[in-house]
């Protein structure tokens, strides 16, 4: 719930550029809010309090954190903090937002069946990345006075984050596409159970 309450306070100083050092203050706040995350997860299962509401809320949470985040470098300076395309940053983070709500779906299905899918490594480092090229990207033109070629790394980490999104997404299908088919498999023959009637004359029938 903190990492929740905090989004629209980083949201507010993210794109708050009269307020003075607001880029670092939209950082820290970020940097905050990404370690409730792992804090948040580490008390769970060391307490072994997994509930109903976390498996809802922290992947909600962590996907809105990034989100807002990334809308936020889209606005400010014309999206040029993440590359000098606004209209290449706008695919980019289209790209990221599409494998977010395309792996929470079939993680959502999964459920549904008591199946649990547990997060790839290829996920954990696209994670990795995508957090520290925003962390980066947030004070990138702040710090482009003092640190040589900081545009330059920011861009690097940033599109090594997106084409980890991309293969962490076909890894995860790929591996995980069995789930569906048999699902569907297990359905059918629901239905067809469902629909099937036992002649007249064999015990347990009780169509009259």
């Amino acid at each position: 719930m903190l990492r929740v309450l905090i989004i629209p306070v980083f949201v507010f100083f993210m794109l708050a550029g009269f307020i003075p050092y607001n880029a670092y203050i939209a950082l820290g706040l970020f940097v905050v809010a990404s370690l409730t995350d792992m804090l948040d997860g580490k008390i769970a299962r060391k307490r072994n309090l997994v509930t109903n509401f976390g498996k809802f809320m922290d992947p909600l949470a962590d996907k809105l954190l990034v989100v807002s985040a990334l809308l936020c470098l889209l606005v400010v300076d014309g999206g040029t903090r993440i590359c000098a395309s606004q209209t290449l940053s706008l695919i980019a983070i289209i790209v990221i937002v599409a494998r977010e709500f395309i792996i929470s779906g079939f993680r959502l299905v999964a459920s549904d069946a008591g199946i649990v899918i547990a997060a790839s490594m290829w996920g954990k480092f696209k994670t990795a990345t995508t957090m520290v090229s925003i962390c980066i990207m947030l004070v990138v033109k702040e710090l482009a006075e003092f640190v040589p070629f900081i545009s330059e790394v920011s861009l690097v980490i940033f599109w090594i984050a997106v084409t980890l999104t991309i293969v962490s997404l076909v890894d995860y299908l790929v591996k995980n596409m069995h789930v569906i088919r048999d699902l569907n498999n297990g359905k059918k023959k629901d239905d067809e159970l469902a629909g099937f009637t036992m002649p007249d004359g064999i015990p347990g029938n009780d169509n009259k």
